[in-house]
């Protein structure tokens, strides 16, 4: 009868412990991640982004489904992310997952969505031969979308994921200043910057005024190719925006190209001078890379391509945020950046450097696209032409990007308009993104997966390690069989004794 009630009072204690641990979890819950790039930890801007959500989310991902791992991994990967956001949302981030390649309606419906294919060459029954290939999702937030039509394996996740939510959820866009009035380049010359910018944030025209101070609600002003004098009651205005905490971009690089007579001067409007009281110095000398762009020259009714060293191509960029996912950005006619401030105050952070074969030219200099250049004229390696600087104007909060040229975002108006590289639309992007960034989600571009494939081992260690497999539990039935067996011999013995 005790035992009965015993196994009755167990039964029950375990019933209500189960009870209670699945109330207690369904109100409370924490998830371990053990992987060492902590791959399934979310930073916490993410996390603000989720929390903050008002309308459910959905996340529709276009994988293809087959036997290549590497396309394996990926769906694997972000299958595992997206239960991660869902979680952290209170499952207001919902997704699904469909294979194109099943069907071509269902083709069709990635493409119209905006995810196309890519070719991709595999082997199969040894021969190889091109499967088309999607990796690609599309997140909605009631009638607004964000279509990511090639997410790279190697790429981070995380910031693609929470930069798309991120710019279809927000209702009000932090304002962006561009400065005017200083015959600076004007938004409408800057079609594809503009574009890229106010997906995320709200550029406005910005005049600054000698005794009114910049308008509280702009914490970051871009300043694009000033080509008129700073007054000293602008340059104070500047001054208090820094120490406020405000962050400026600055694409300037102290020189005055004239490409109709073909000379290159320097600029005199004084804002170099006020540069280096921040700790920025502009070298006042024509930067000439061997690694550079072309010019069309006409020869015998025909038009031949030039090199032109003074349009250098960068495609040297250190590991920040900013400058890190860059190939090449072309800076026509820049100059050489140096630090000359506090480094006990502040931090400077080059961002993209020259080639290893680079020169510096002292103006004024003649433009002659039929210049020899040679060897020696390239004397100087990785010069810095953009760089960021934190800790500004006596306030920890402010910080300056510094773009060694003016022009290279500039497009243009009527029929002069031109369409500048990628790249340069990207450098001014990020740099917009890190200076007015308030959740710290750009700093997850660097985070991506890393994966340690298990080191090539030997034939015969390989042997070795099958037959251990094949035989290890065997031994180990046997071995506890053994230590069992001398157990209850001992047992029996001591029953014996006891009897007699």
């Amino acid at each position: 009868m005790n035992k009965r009630q015993n196994l009755t009072t167990g039964i029950l204690l375990m019933a209500a412990i189960v009870v209670v641990v699945n109330v207690f979890s369904y109100f409370y819950f924490f998830r371990l991640d053990l992987t060492r790039d902590r791959r399934y930890t979310l930073s916490s801007s993410t996390k603000d982004i989720l929390s903050s959500l008002k309308k459910p989310v959905t996340v529709t991902a276009f994988y293809s489904e087959n036997s290549i791992p590497l396309i394996t991994r990926a769906k694997s990967d972000l299958k595992d992310l997206l239960i991660e956001y869902a979680a952290r949302s209170g499952n207001k981030v919902v997704f699904n997952f469909i294979n194109p390649n099943k069907s071509d309606s269902l083709e069709a419906i990635a493409q119209k969505n905006g995810v196309n294919p890519f070719p991709l060459q595999v082997r199969d029954k040894d021969e190889m031969k091109n499967v088309k290939v999607y990796l690609g999702a599309v997140v909605k937030m009631g009638d607004k979308t964000e279509v990511l039509p090639f997410i790279d394996p190697g790429s981070s996740l995380e910031y693609l994921l929470s930069n798309a939510i991120k710019k279809i959820s927000i209702d009000k866009k932090d304002p962006i200043g561009v400065l005017e009035g200083n015959d600076e380049s004007a938004l409408n010359e800057m079609m594809q910057m503009a574009s890229s910018v106010n997906s995320l944030h709200a550029l406005q025209e910005v005049k600054l005024d000698d005794a009114t101070p910049i308008p509280a609600q702009y914490k970051t002003i871009a300043i694009v190719n000033p080509k008129d004098s700073f007054r000293a009651g602008q340059l104070n205005q500047l001054d208090a925006f820094l120490a406020r905490g405000g962050r400026l971009l600055i694409a300037y690089n102290g020189l005055d190209p004239d490409l109709r007579s073909g000379t290159g001067n320097l600029d005199h409007i004084g804002f170099s001078q006020w540069l280096i009281g921040k700790g920025i110095m502009l070298d006042n000398k024509y930067l000439v890379d061997h690694t550079c762009g072309y010019v069309g020259q006409n020869l015998n009714g025909q038009t031949i391509q030039i090199p032109f060293p003074y349009l250098p191509m960068i495609n040297s960029f250190s590991n920040h945020p900013i400058s890190k996912d860059l190939h090449e950005v072309m800076l026509p006619f820049a100059t050489d950046i140096k630090f000359v401030g506090d480094s006990t105050k502040e931090k400077f952070t080059p961002l993209a450097f020259s080639s290893n074969y680079t020169g510096l030219m002292t103006p004024p200099v003649k433009f002659e696209l039929n210049h020899n250049w040679t060897q020696r004229e390239f004397p100087y390696s990785g010069l810095t032409v953009a760089a960021a600087i934190t800790g500004v104007g006596g306030s920890s909060d402010s910080r300056i990007v510094i773009i060694a040229n003016g022009d290279f975002i500039v497009n243009g108006s009527g029929k002069q308009a031109r369409k500048v590289e990628e790249d340069n639309v990207n450098l001014f992007s990020n740099s917009i993104d890190w200076l007015a960034d308030n959740t710290g989600l750009i700093e997850l571009r660097g985070k991506v997966v890393t994966y340690n494939p298990i080191k090539d081992v030997s034939d015969r260690m390989k042997l070795f390690l099958k037959y251990l497999n094949f035989s290890l539990p065997i031994l180990l039935v046997i071995l506890y069989g053994i230590i069992r067996m001398q157990v209850k011999k001992v047992i029996r013995k001591k029953r014996m004794e006891e009897i007699l």
